[in-house]
């Protein structure tokens, strides 16, 4: 592994498919605890708004201090979670997003 990559993970975007960035992997995995904490396994899921709700309290203020960052990090960890089947998008109006 390239010490550049230390402390990495490769994440993918369901908008992309193949397109592969290194993120820092403590920041992500908080992330992906806290988007698998909120989301629901039954439709019809939260929307984008309920979900960053619900996030806050299952973020680490070291991690996310008054929830810097949170943002970006969310959008992130839904694609990459998106593209690994591991989180579904339902099909309505506003959308909605649940456990695969």
């Amino acid at each position: 592994m390239n010490k550049s990559n230390i402390g990495k993970i490769d994440v993918g975007n369901i908008n992309h498919p193949g397109s592969i960035k290194s993120v820092d992997a403590a920041t992500y995995e908080a992330m992906k605890r806290a988007w698998l904490n909120v989301l629901p396994k039954a439709s019809p899921g939260l929307t984008a708004d309920e979900i960053r709700q619900r996030l806050t309290n299952h973020l680490s203020q070291d991690l996310f201090p008054d929830g810097a960052g949170a943002g970006w990090w969310s959008k992130t960890v839904q694609l990459d979670l998106e593209a690994k089947g591991i989180v579904r998008r339902e099909r309505t109006r506003p959308l909605r997003w649940r456990k695969a």
